[in-house]
């Protein structure tokens, strides 16, 4: 430690005594050796809480201390705004000796702030990928004055954005601040939840001549407390009503620090309007608040400050907001309801808790509709029960974590960064926009004639117009996509209501009741006063009682391998510790049900009245083959009626009686056969699944969508296995 304490800034040993640090951590020792004695990138792999913010600031602050930069010298790139505050609290309290100003931007930010940086460039600036294309556009002509000497980079949370347009969008946009200021800043990366270094590395290093270290940390001993609970829930019940779910939930989190991740923004809604109503009838103080996207700036504040604020209890409903690398503090536990969706996810919410050296304490409650008494084989099986036993399993056993997938052609963000190039820059040659274009490590497989056929398409449509000297400029059409600041962000922007008590903001919704309904937001009943349909607003009043609301939300996509593990653990009889009452008798019966069903011989099973049944027991994108699959190869052959089901976990498919027997056949027989995804596209489809891809031609979508959305190796591969 002392080689390394000795190396750092005066400011930053003085800050180390007076917060009485007995040593540097592991991470931080290897991360300086890194910064001070390489001019590698440098990956962070370490647990949560490890120290991996400080890992990458204290030898990065030092070096800014030596040697000032003329510029903005260190760039950190977060997920999520709240992030963001957090670190920017962190940093500041570090700095407060320091001649090193720290800003943060994003939307919620004061111009006036912003300002600040602009007239002075200097020291570190915090930032979000949206904030940063906004710079990118609107500040082009200022990039050399604000980056010229730009140090390093640091990007956190990099498994939230590496496979995802988002995260290929970071890349773009450092591809292009390069270019601008012939700068080759060093990049740092952090996270706690990776599966495969050597992809976290390449995507680290996309455009860059400089290799990538990771250090080896040795991840010690962690204290872990677990417990999963299953229930099933009646399928009439009254809405008043408390469940017995409910209740189970709220004596978890009651008097504690708790902090309670949902899989969506209606569940966070639903248990934080129950828990209310809980601590009403039982005269107990409303410690009580909700997480999410859709709530206010000054709300999602007020929630961090009261999880933040030693020694009181405070319990917050969170989706995947709370998530991402936020210090709590003293949080007491984390409970999850449902299963997450994931490995990842399940250990990023773990790590939620247990910091400062105490024990890890997450609790798992599966619910699920209680099966009626007609209900086929595939109704009766505890999906969410078993996903979250395969889950926790893959990480005790084999500290398995999924692999992240890159994007092969991100044409939404291609259609973004032409845009954005051309706003930036006003005018480009057609040889110049496509050179700057395919420049940038994400579009590697997109080709030139690809390119043309978007430009071409663009010009078509007035997105982009050539002038008489040849000359490519935005168009008409492009200018309102582009000049809205929704532009920014590659994400989709589901354009939302902004709720209103008084000239208080509480939050937005999706759809408004009309006047006189009542809804749920922020855990609290609403009725609707007033909708402003042209401002997009509503007036509303707060009333007792318990409404609900409804967000549309994607499943998101689950690996094969947990599939696999929840088929392992409805086959082995072993009894997990973990497990409470409810959930192991539910186990123990769903047990019985596969062996009495016969589904621990097969994957096809014959159902009542001309149904049979497919168990894939793959993943989200080899499920959606398989049903291309069947789609497009065995309606006629087997005269399929219908094919319908619950991704990932079963298909139910009507057809011929007699046909039955030939169904595993065909399905066997198609996957030896050389069928490309391409063959299960059809051509009267164009599959829009990104924000820009209405603006893609349809063969291109086609091809993207097979390529990216379909895996016919992984289908062949478990087919093999039936």
């Amino acid at each position: 430690m002392s080689d390394a304490f000795n190396r750092l800034a005066p400011f930053i040993q003085e800050y180390i005594y007076a917060h009485n640090w007995t040593e540097l951590r592991a991470v931080q020792i290897a991360a300086c050796k890194v910064i001070f004695d390489t001019d590698a990138h440098l990956l962070i792999a370490a647990a949560t809480a490890a120290g991996k913010t400080e890992a990458a600031f204290l030898p990065v602050l030092t070096q800014l201390y030596e040697n000032p930069a003329n510029t903005i010298g260190a760039l950190y790139i977060g997920p999520i705004k709240a992030l963001i505050n957090d670190q920017f609290e962190r940093l500041n309290d570090l700095l407060k000796s320091a001649d090193i100003p720290v800003y943060h931007w994003h939307g919620d930010v004061a111009q006036s702030r912003k300002n600040q940086l602009l007239k002075n460039p200097q020291g570190i600036l915090q930032i979000t990928p949206e904030s940063l294309e906004s710079l990118l556009i609107n500040r082009n002509s200022e990039l050399m004055r604000l980056f010229g000497d730009l140090r390093f980079i640091i990007i956190d949370e990099i498994h939230a954005f590496i496979g995802s347009e988002r995260g290929c969008q970071i890349i773009c946009q450092l591809q292009r601040l390069t270019k601008l200021t012939q700068t080759q800043p060093r990049r740092i990366g952090l996270s706690a939840t990776l599966g495969d270094y050597s992809l976290a590395e390449d995507w680290l290093r996309s455009g860059t001549e400089k290799p990538v270290i990771t250090p080896k940390i040795d991840a010690g001993k962690r204290q872990v407390k677990l417990a999963v609970e299953h229930f099933y829930l009646k399928n009439e019940i009254d809405e008043s009503e408390v469940t017995a779910y409910e209740k189970y939930i709220f004596n978890l989190s009651k008097s504690r620090k708790c902090l309670i991740f949902a899989n969506n923004r209606t569940q966070t809604e639903s248990i934080i309007s129950s828990f209310r109503q809980i601590a009403r009838e039982q005269a107990l103080p409303d410690i009580y608040h909700v997480h999410h996207g859709s709530i206010s700036a000054s709300l999602r504040q007020a929630a961090e400050n009261a999880m933040r604020e030693p020694n009181n209890p405070a319990v917050t409903a969170a989706t995947l907001t709370l998530e991402l690398g936020i210090d709590i503090g003293h949080l007491e536990r984390v409970i999850q309801l449902e299963s997450p969706l994931s490995v990842a996810s399940f250990l990023q919410r773990l790590g939620r808790t247990g910091r400062r050296g105490a024990a890890a304490d997450m609790r798992f409650i599966c619910a699920e509709n209680e099966p009626l008494s007609e209900a086929s084989l595939p109704e009766q099986i505890p999906w969410q029960l078993l996903q979250c036993i395969a889950i926790i399993q893959l990480y005790l056993e084999e500290r398995w974590i999924e692999p992240i997938k890159p994007i092969q052609y991100p044409l939404s963000l291609l259609y973004h960064q032409t845009m954005s190039i051309l706003a930036a820059t006003g005018e480009l040659s057609p040889a110049t926009l496509a050179k700057q274009v395919l420049s940038l490590p994400p579009f590697a497989a997109i080709s030139q004639e690809d390119l043309k056929l978007i430009l071409r398409y663009l010009i078509d449509i007035d997105h982009i117009h050539r002038t008489e000297q040849g000359k490519l400029i935005i168009g008409l059409a492009g200018e309102k996509i582009v000049g809205k600041f929704q532009f920014y962000a590659v994400f989709p922007d589901n354009p939302e209501y902004v709720v209103k008590q008084a000239a208080t903001e509480i939050g937005s919704i999706v759809t408004p009741p009309p006047v006189g309904n009542q809804f749920a937001l922020a855990g609290r009943t609403w009725e609707v006063l007033d909708v402003d349909f042209r401002k997009k607003s509503v007036s509303v009043k707060q009333v007792d009682g318990k409404a609900t609301i409804y967000w549309r939300g994607g499943s998101g996509t689950i690996h094969t391998r947990v599939l696999q593990r929840m088929r392992q653990v409805l086959l082995e009889d072993i009894e997990y510790s973990y497990l409470q009452d409810k959930a192991q008798l539910c186990l123990e019966k769903s047990r019985q049900i596969v062996q009495n069903s016969g589904l621990d011989k097969q994957n096809i099973l014959q159902l009542e009245k001309g149904k049979c049944c497919i168990f894939p027991w793959m993943g989200t994108v080899a499920y959606r083959t398989l049903e291309r699959l069947l789609n497009s190869f065995c309606r006629e052959s087997l005269e399929i009626n219908s094919i319908s089901g619950v991704s990932p976990y079963y298909f139910t498919i009507k057809l011929a009686k007699d046909k039955f027997k030939y169904l595993r056949q065909e399905i066997v027989l198609l996957c030896e056969q050389r069928i490309s995804p391409e063959d299960l596209v059809s051509a009267s489809e164009a599959p829009e699944i990104q924000k820009y891809d209405e603006f893609i031609p349809h063969p291109l979508l086609r091809k993207a969508f097979a390529k990216d959305y379909l895996d016919i190796l992984e289908l062949k591969q478990q087919v093999a296995k039936w």
